[in-house]
């Protein structure tokens, strides 16, 4: 039996075509399993955050992957992101790496990569999701919003922070989210700053307004707002109401946050969501496992698609050894990967104070630490710092 053979017999449904779910399937089809992935949205999401991947597991893990080159042939060469005051004037500024790591990359980018690299391997339904999960001890049975019933050997949950897979085998979302007081929103808007590949954030106690132009495009920045809050009630698909939320939770603001709440009204690529952790007591269950965001999500600041991508590593990897015994692949796959996303995650409850801390001598007091921190007496320690929860694992050998 070779390499590409010892997950023949193993057919896989994966839900997700976000990261997680795309770097997982071209593991397991590199191993010769028959995988589907399904994805609700109607086609591949060009959208979203810039991620980044920094120390030596995540580029062992791209490396392995073969999307090394890849990722820095379409890397963001995002520069350096500056602290102002109200009228602009520059306090501190931040180092890329502390914001980019070692690269940096559109996440609708890197999606676009990793179905590129499984296109031809994996078969891809778009605009459909699954509706019910039944775990049977000789597969799963699963049915769809649209397709046919089918079964499959192992189903693994790669959609999200809300996932649905989640909810339908471990249960309601409550239970394993935790939420850290603060929430997030991103969108785009015209490069009024003049922007070039650098950014730009201004913090008043309990908000923030970033803005960021991560392509060189003269014409479009992007804005990320973060305030702290108690938990809302709001309907995730209600967008006018979620522009709403930031409208009043932004209003009197200073710096440019009126031409930036202008800029939201026009919008039409608003993300909007709790700054929270999702927290399961175990990966698996049966036949079904979580993967990335569904199983230990953070929604910023915890280097999640570098986690979601060393556990696609993994759990392909363990499935490999295993032979398609799901017993012993999901059961090591938690052992390995779960205190590494736990180290990750703790350093993703300072992302919302970080961006809005809650007092001015809060604030003042960040700009002192980052201004000591990115000084050339300590950048070593600095970059060391930024790297130590990336780094969090040792990787084992699977086959090639």
């Amino acid at each position: 039996m070779t390499n590409t053979d010892r997950l023949g017999h193993l057919t896989v449904l994966i839900s997700g075509a976000g990261v997680a779910g795309p770097a997982l399937a071209l593991g397991l089809a590199r191993y010769g399993a028959r995988v589907t992935v399904v994805e609700k949205a109607p086609a591949l999401r060009g959208d979203g955050f810039a991620v980044d991947f920094r120390g030596h597991v995540h580029r062992t893990v791209l490396t392995a992957m073969d999307v090394w080159e890849e990722i820095h042939a379409r890397q963001t060469h995002m520069g350096r992101q500056t602290v102002v005051d109200a009228d602009g004037t520059p306090r501190v500024d931040l180092p890329a790496q502390m914001m980019s790591g070692d690269v940096e990359i559109f996440r609708g980018e890197l999606a676009k990569i990793l179905h590129e690299r499984t296109k031809d391997t994996v078969e891809y339904v778009f605009g459909d999701s699954v509706a019910t999960l039944d775990d049977t001890p000789d597969g799963v049975d699963v049915t769809f919003e649209r397709g046919a019933p089918r079964r499959f050997d192992l189903v693994v949950g790669a959609d999200g922070l809300h996932s649905r897979t989640r909810h339908l085998v471990f249960g309601d979302e409550t239970h394993y989210l935790r939420f850290l007081d603060h929430y997030v929103a991103g969108f785009g808007i015209p490069n009024h700053l003049g922007l070039d590949r650098a950014g730009r954030l201004y913090s008043e106690p309990g908000r923030a307004v970033c803005v960021g132009n991560y392509d060189g495009d003269s014409e479009r920045a992007g804005a990320l707002l973060v305030f702290r809050s108690e938990q809302l009630a709001y309907d995730r698909g209600d967008v006018a109401a979620q522009k709403r939320i930031l409208r009043e939770r932004f209003a009197g603001m200073g710096w440019e946050t009126p031409d930036v709440l202008k800029a939201l009204e026009e919008s039409d690529d608003l993300y909007f969501d709790a700054i929270a952790q999702i927290h399961v007591d175990r990966l698996a269950k049966g036949r079904v496992a979580l993967l990335g965001d569904a199983g230990y999500g953070a929604t910023m600041g915890g280097m999640g698609t570098g986690v979601a991508i060393v556990g696609a590593h993994v759990l392909a990897g363990e499935l490999a050894l295993a032979g398609g015994d799901h017993r012993t692949a999901f059961a090591e796959y938690e052992t390995r990967i779960r205190d590494f996303a736990k180290g990750c995650q703790k350093i993703s409850g300072n992302a919302g104070p970080f961006f809005a801390p809650p007092t001015e001598r809060r604030i003042r007091s960040r700009d002192r630490m980052y201004r000591l921190l990115s000084s050339r007496l300590l950048a070593g320690f600095f970059k060391r710092l930024t790297e130590k929860a990336a780094t969090g694992i040792e990787l084992r050998e699977y086959p090639a």
